[in-house]
């Protein structure tokens, strides 16, 4: 077998579930996942570029559900309906998030905006891993990118720099060259631009590993 064809089957045979993965780091880490064998379920809001996705990948090893993260039975739904289209769920990626307003100080920031923020990145990670672990608890297996359990479920959480994606873009107004070059500027390692597929290659590395999977 070439290193290439060992490369590709890093997560075959392995489900997973990815909320927020109609765009931007979930939809990297989507197309990766599925290029390294899996089968993939994008839970997102998004509904036109969750199916353009699914179109463009162009197979049966991916599908679209449509996820609110922070209704409780949205996410419920769709670890239900990942494990009747694939039998199973090993992967569950909390990735959905956003950033919220511009406005970063405590005394100028509405109530409005932080319990969204909250909603979306807190509660609905909550929830993501909650009916994750549903299924996975009695599976005694799976990887769960957020959150620990006692139950053999391995954590890891990824925290990257700043990332060249449209969201962080939009929301810092700098788009193309000049938004890099913030990233460039403001990076630990001086110069380096991190890339949505370095996101979706940290992602892969952790469920990829052999470690009660």
């Amino acid at each position: 077998m070439s290193s290439q064809s060992s490369v590709t089957k890093r997560l075959d045979g392995k489900v997973a579930l990815i909320t927020g993965g109609a765009s931007g780091l979930g939809e990297c880490t989507a197309r990766l996942f599925v290029k390294h064998g899996a089968k993939v379920l994008v839970a997102d809001i998004q509904d036109d570029l969750g199916h353009s996705l699914c179109q463009d990948l162009g197979t049966e090893n991916i599908g679209y559900v449509h996820c609110d993260v922070t209704c409780e039975s949205d996410v419920e739904n769709a670890v239900n309906l990942v494990v009747s289209k694939y039998g199973k769920l090993d992967i569950m990626f909390n990735n959905a998030g956003i950033i919220g307003d511009n406005e970063v100080r405590v005394t100028d920031t509405s109530t409005e905006n932080f319990k969204r923020v909250f909603d979306i990145n807190v509660l609905g990670g909550f929830l993501g891993a909650k009916h994750a672990a549903r299924v996975m608890v009695p599976a005694k297996k799976g990887c769960i990118l957020f959150t620990s359990s006692e139950h053999g479920i391995r954590v890891n959480c990824i925290s990257p720099h700043a990332t060249a994606t449209p969201l962080f873009q939009k929301t810092l107004g700098l788009f193309d060259k000049k938004g890099r070059e913030m990233i460039a500027a403001s990076a630990v390692l001086k110069g380096t631009v991190l890339e949505p597929e370095d996101f979706a290659n940290a992602a892969l590395f952790w469920p990829a590993t052999r470690l009660n999977m």
